[in-house]
């Protein structure tokens, strides 16, 4: 069907929709349909529970709500206990949107540029260019003004460079279930090492993409950092282990043996490392005359605390534990060697 005889249904449909609900209710009610049915077109199955949560409204209400998208000739498919859905191959066009809504595409462009491979950059670019064709002109306006304005920088190098399709193959193997080959340099090992993974789930953290995955070859659950990836090859192996989501595998790390870290900082350098204290474990902390207390629990004592630490050592005193301080002096110890 023609893009305008589509446009025109949508149109059509909306006047239905203000007659049924501008006669019982308010346009409150009127823009949370409309915001129901561009949800029920972004996915396939959507549940009613999910929509009371994000309109923070009873199981009742959209019940109600959908049934005015129905009598308004949209054709929802309902299962008991599984969700909604819309009939496959109903389209209608995109519905307008506001300035701000508009404003956010620019941030999530310069996101999406600078901390995503080049792969999916440009799927990402190519879905921003037909998101922007169905802007208003002033829309069109908003963003053009801002695009030139905004700088996306990040502070580390997330890809190797001759991987641009890292996280494309990635995604895929999440989505298919298939198996991945990678040529891995852990920071441990002084040579790469071959891994079949089965992979679970990524997360952005601390300035870099991980992937949580099950390795065949250690025959364990792994995190794999996507900088450090030197070769990541697609395979036709489905996994063959039954995974949980992402959530569960992190929680177990989180249960790994921390140890306890107390340091007092002076007052005045505390605002320079709160932007990444909580990377280290951050607990509490707690005033002190000139100094403040801080609070840890960490699983890294020997490497990645000790060396965030030394960043402002001279403005600092660690309280403990004991085995932290022996670290420290080992360190400077071995730089000053270097020196």
């Amino acid at each position: 069907m023609a893009f305008s005889n589509l446009f025109y249904r949508l149109k059509s449909y909306l006047w239905k929709l203000c007659y049924y609900i501008m006669s019982v209710d308010t346009v409150k009610r009127f823009d949370r349909i409309i915001a129901i049915l561009v949800q029920l077109q972004s996915k396939k199955i959507v549940k009613a529970q999910e929509l009371a949560d994000r309109f923070e409204v009873s199981l009742r209400t959209i019940y109600r709500d959908v049934r005015t998208l129905e009598s308004c000739g949209v054709p929802i498919v309902s299962e008991a206990g599984i969700g909604y859905s819309i009939m496959e191959g109903y389209r209608l066009p995109p519905v307008m949107f506001t300035r701000e809504e508009a404003g956010s595409f620019v941030a999530a462009e310069k996101l999406m540029q600078k901390f995503v491979d080049k792969s999916l950059g440009g799927y990402h670019e190519s879905a921003m260019f037909k998101i922007k064709s169905v802007l208003r002109g002033r829309e069109k306006d908003w963003i053009s003004a801002l695009e030139s304005q905004i700088v996306v920088d990040p502070s580390q190098k997330l890809f190797n460079e001759n991987l641009p399709n890292a996280l494309e193959i990635l995604f895929e193997s999440i989505a298919e279930k298939t198996q991945v080959f990678l040529k891995y340099q852990s920071l441990e090992s002084e040579t790469p090492s071959e891994r079949h993974i089965e992979p679970v789930g990524l997360f952005h953290e601390n300035g870099f993409w991980y992937v949580v995955a099950y390795c065949h070859e250690r025959n364990d659950y792994r995190q794999f950092r996507t900088d450090r990836m030197l070769l990541i090859k697609r395979t036709q192996n489905s996994f063959a282990l039954e995974h949980g989501s992402l959530d569960d595998y992190r929680s177990k790390e989180e249960n790994f043996q921390k140890t306890k870290i107390k340091i007092s900082v002076d007052k005045e350098i505390v605002r320079y490392i709160s932007a990444t204290k909580r990377h280290y474990g951050f607990i509490e902390e707690r005033l002190n005359g000139n100094q403040v207390e801080i609070t840890f629990l960490t699983s890294n004592v020997e490497q990645g605390f000790p060396r965030w630490y030394l960043m402002f050592a001279d403005y600092a005193t660690i309280i403990e534990p004991e085995s932290l301080k022996i670290r420290i002096k080992e360190i400077l110890k071995n730089a000053e060697k270097r020196l």
